[in-house]
């Protein structure tokens, strides 16, 4: 992302960074160079100890950040804004972070903090500004990236469910490749599946999508080895990320039940590394709604909560790929 250079470059990234406009939340940016890297949401803070914002700021260490951007979104009814500020602001600054803003949003109204000009910060706060005439915005869009969602629920609503994932004949089609565990010929099962996934990706770079019905019921059956998962999980590179970006978005939206999870826990993981950290934990969602003990979900929740960086988690995947290649095709 462009340097944010004023307030109103920051109101109008936040959405686009979290994929959604914030209400009622805590929004910390982080900077290094003066270059944008972690967006972090969490709900306003109630009545927390001071540990839970030196929790806060230990990501921004993490990150091995310099500086930090800080919103809170309100309402009109909160009164408590400015001490959630401070509390964060402290935290950031004993960890060593400088603060380069501290806005209050409230009532489509912003002040800052940190401002003590009342002509350029009145007391009643600036006018929010709109967000199809930002530079910010304009920037995203010619880079193809979406408009932000208006709100959590439309984030949601993105990767749901659709009816036909319900039809009884379509389930009957993806249980025929479901995996058991002692299913003969293993290795030519996982072989098909990885083929699948290879298969359905080439469709997508051609333009046509999950058209080949019995070709996205095999990648979603066969899922449910952990093998073919995890060929999934490494199978993308930079120069094909977009198409299993909507490959695998597709494919979750038609999963019926009992098939979600893996599919949900691949999405997650390229939505975190492309720095959607909300719609990765709403993916989760999806697949721990489907199965509560799925071990790849818990995991990557676990890494998602602790702020791993993408790049450390693209790494990781990247190492092990060849090992699953080779233990399929080898």
């Amino acid at each position: 992302m462009t340097t944010l250079t004023s307030p109103h470059d920051l109101l109008a990234a936040i959405p686009f960074l979290i994929g959604y406009h914030p209400q009622n939340s805590l929004v910390l940016v982080s900077l290094k160079d003066d270059a944008v890297g972690m967006a972090m949401r969490v709900d306003l803070p109630r009545d927390i100890a001071i540990e839970g914002y030196d929790l806060l700021a230990s990501h921004f260490l993490r990150e091995e950040a310099e500086a930090a951007l800080i919103v809170a979104y309100t309402d009109q009814a909160a009164s408590d804004c400015e001490n959630i500020l401070i509390n964060t602001s402290a935290a950031l600054v004993r960890a060593g972070i400088e603060i380069k803003e501290s806005l209050i949003v409230r009532d489509n109204r912003f002040r800052s903090m940190l401002c003590t000009d009342s002509l350029c910060c009145p007391p009643e706060g600036n006018q929010v500004p709109n967000l199809d005439t930002s530079r910010i915005a304009a920037e995203h869009v010619i880079a193809g990236h979406p408009m932000p969602f208006e709100s959590v629920d439309g984030l949601i609503q993105s990767i749901a469910a659709v009816p036909s994932s319900l039809e009884i004949g379509w389930q009957d089609e993806v249980q025929a490749f479901w995996v058991s565990s002692d299913t003969e010929d293993i290795n030519d099962v996982q072989r098909d599946g990885a083929t699948a996934v290879i298969d359905l990706a080439g469709e997508y770079r051609e333009g046509r999508g999950a058209e080949d019905r019995e070709l996205a019921a095999r990648i979603i059956g066969r899922l449910s080895d952990i093998q073919v998962r995890d060929f999934a999980l490494g199978s993308h590179t930079d120069e094909t990320a977009e198409f299993y970006w909507a490959m695998w978005r597709d494919l979750l939206r038609i999963a019926p039940r009992g098939f979600v999870a893996p599919v949900a826990s691949l999405f997650a993981s390229m939505a975190y590394e492309r720095g959607e950290g909300a719609l990765a934990h709403k993916a989760l969602d999806r697949a721990l709604h489907d199965d509560d003990q799925y071990s790849l979900a818990l995991l990557l929740r676990r890494v998602f909560t602790a702020g791993w960086p993408p790049q450390s988690f693209s790494a990781m995947r990247a190492e092990l790929h060849p090992k699953v290649v080779a233990g399929i095709f080898g």
